[in-house]
């Protein structure tokens, strides 16, 4: 992780040229911005940002353009934020993997996911759904899951989008909160994960609601549980974990517009303005709760100070599980 200080000191450089340049650019934004999701497409940082991607284009005149650029548990699309021109025009949706657990999972990161970024916006919290394959497991809760796996300790499997994920610390959380062992099989996004649960190539996986409540509609999955405090009001159906016995179970994702460390104030706050609206608008909130997600917006300080919390309650996790990219 690079010191404190070398990026306080490139935001200060670049806070003494941006507005010269600003002004011989013209008003941001002036072409198509690039919203990098370190992700490849069909998870639920790709599905969230494309939605929001849709409606700032549609506020603010330029195309929004979402990149996916998945590799190494999010740290690639992740740094090319992070070295990005600090000029609104490349942003990146980051997510509870990204900007907290991997600070931990990845100690010698080139980047700090504070310091090297701009915070705009809390876009949304998603509660992770247990979704089994129901050919594979006979599991129809979380009590009957918990037994499998004490009987076969390290033999059932659960796939991730990849190391540092959503779904693999969401896993995590669960195996150190119920005194089970499963074996963690990464992959390179959520929807070949999925793709092979449904399959049958693995048994289980800990997932948003985007990705994971088609399937289970479908009857291709079966859940088993939610991980917030409290259910879906999307699929009331469905119990929360710590309804079936792990008390005070809450492993929730997260998303988040973030830019790179030195972006004018103006444009964060205009991001800022225009996300909140959009969040807080019935059709966006509407589309978001029915895939499970919760639209969350608040100020740019709300969110900064929101990661730094995040990252020191994920960090434990990490130790305490001994967390290794596999």
């Amino acid at each position: 992780m690079m010191p404190a200080s070398l990026p306080r000191r490139a935001a200060l450089a670049g806070a003494l040229f941006l507005p010269s340049l600003a002004r011989a650019q013209g008003p941001w934004p002036n072409r198509p911005v690039r919203v990098i999701v370190p992700f490849t497409p069909g998870g639920s940082t790709d599905i969230i940002a494309r939605a929001l991607a849709a409606e700032l284009q549609a506020a603010l005149g330029q195309p929004f353009v979402v990149e996916n650029r998945g590799g190494a548990g999010g740290t690639i699309g992740t740094e090319l934020v992070a070295h990005a021109a600090p000029d609104g025009h490349t942003l990146l949706m980051g997510h509870i993997g990204t900007l907290a657990v991997n600070p931990a999972l990845y100690p010698h990161l080139s980047y700090d996911t504070v310091e090297s970024f701009a915070p705009i916006v809390l876009a949304a919290v998603v509660p992770n759904i247990m979704v089994v394959n129901p050919r594979k497991l006979a599991a129809n809760g979380i009590a009957e899951l918990i037994a499998l796996a004490k009987r076969q300790p390290g033999v059932l499997t659960y796939g991730s989008g990849g190391n540092g994920s959503a779904a693999h610390i969401a896993m995590v959380a669960f195996n150190l909160a119920t005194g089970t062992t499963m074996q963690h099989v990464p992959y390179r996004g959520t929807a070949p994960m999925l793709n092979d649960l449904i399959g049958g190539t693995i048994d289980l996986t800990f997932t948003g609601g985007p990705p994971a409540l088609p399937p289970v509609r479908a009857g291709t999955l079966r859940a088993l549980g939610v991980s917030s405090l409290r259910r879906l009001a999307s699929a009331p159906d469905i119990p929360t974990i710590t309804e079936q016995g792990v008390n005070g179970f809450d492993a929730t994702q997260w998303y988040g517009l973030l830019a790179p460390a030195g972006t004018p104030r103006a444009i964060v706050e205009r991001l800022n303005t225009e996300s909140a609206r959009i969040l807080s608008g019935e059709r966006l909130r509407q589309r978001l709760e029915a895939e499970g997600a919760e639209p969350s917006p608040g100020p740019p300080e709300a969110f900064r100070d929101f990661i730094l919390t995040e990252r020191s309650r994920w960090a434990e996790v990490v130790r305490r599980a001994n967390m290794r990219p596999d």
